[in-house]
């Protein structure tokens, strides 16, 4: 099979009317037509295999996982997802991989009413490479640099459980078999939280999505709002889906804290807001079917100040992921 057999085989469908694509695959370029008053929220991710995924992952599942790291980045600023594109390396023109990763992709691309629109592919080690475009109001996206002090931190969904899916594939942990069913299942295919995103705005002062582990993401906000912040370790350790499960309170504290605050790859959300509008945030949670929880406030001193449950300072380092820095 060519290369443009492939296209027409695995990613060409019809265009979706009226889903802002005016010209999507088959051109030089894709055209794009965002609402009036909108502006454009662009954003790309690259995952590598042996680096950002495993070499067994269910194609599906990895189709998945490609553009719902893509649609976190629009969740983040609060935008509605309009289109992709793909530029994908292949060792080699595999059908039965292919087909499960185009059927992933297109179902998470329909949920959203995301279209692929264009993209490239090539022969080379197995690389994954997706710009996503959404829609957001001229001046409503929400932003890194927002918060203030007296701001609540908020996080959305659970923490920590992608990474620990992550040690028992590397013999670090060892928990039930269906607990890593469900540890597993959050680390191959995360939920981007894009209606949580959009029903922030005029609420949230700031966020971004959580990525490479909650503190370092929130560091960016931080230094971005020239602002610093308390968080409360053990209340987002307590949003691990895996700890409540029956018997694994026996691995301790820091090892439940490292893994929510240092853990990655939970593409959850974390935001501030002002402290009236608790009620509200909470509200719009509900109405998105998605849990969130206040764990830290917004202080006018720079820095993270990390504390447990009972306000102690911890003297535990927790490092995010950095792919020049941490193994």
């Amino acid at each position: 099979m060519g290369e443009f057999d492939l296209i027409a085989r695995y990613f060409t469908r019809p265009a979706a009317p009226g889903g802002g694509v005016a010209l999507g695959v088959g051109d030089d370029c894709a055209l794009l037509a965002p609402a009036p008053g909108m502006q454009l929220a662009v954003s790309s991710d690259m995952l590598v295999e042996g680096r950002h995924f495993l070499s067994t992952v269910d194609p599906a599942a990895l189709g998945h996982k490609a553009l719902a790291v893509n649609l976190s980045d629009l969740a983040a600023v609060g935008a509605k997802p309009l289109a992709f594109t793909l530029a994908l390396a292949l060792p080699a023109v595999d059908e039965r991989w292919l087909a499960g990763f185009a059927r992933g992709l297109f179902a998470l691309a329909d949920a959203h009413g995301c279209q692929l629109a264009g993209g490239d592919t090539t022969r080379g080690p197995l690389n994954i490479c997706i710009t996503v475009f959404g829609e957001v109001p001229a001046g409503g996206a929400l932003l890194r640099s927002g918060a203030r002090a007296g701001d609540d931190v908020w996080v959305s969904g659970t923490l920590g459980d992608a990474r620990l899916a992550l040690e028992v594939f590397r013999g670090t942990l060892a928990v039930p078999a269906e607990v890593f069913g469900a540890a597993r299942e959050r680390m191959e295919r995360p939920a981007p939280r894009v209606a949580l995103g959009q029903a922030l705005r005029g609420l949230a002062s700031s966020a971004i999505d959580v990525s490479d582990g909650l503190a370092g993401d929130l560091g960016h906000v931080l230094k971005a709002s020239g602002v610093g912040a308390t968080l409360d370790a053990d209340a987002a350790a307590g949003r691990i889906a895996a700890r409540r499960a029956a018997g694994l309170d026996g691995f301790g504290a820091d090892t439940w804290r490292s893994l929510a605050l240092a853990g990655g790859d939970d593409y959850e959300l974390a935001f501030t807001a002002p402290a009236p509008a608790r009620a509200a945030v909470e509200q719009a949670g509900r109405s998105c079917g998605t849990p969130v929880t206040r764990i830290g406030r917004i202080e006018p001193a720079p820095g993270l100040r990390i504390v447990d449950a009972q306000g102690a300072p911890l003297a535990q380092r927790f490092a995010s992921f950095d792919h020049f820095g941490t193994p």
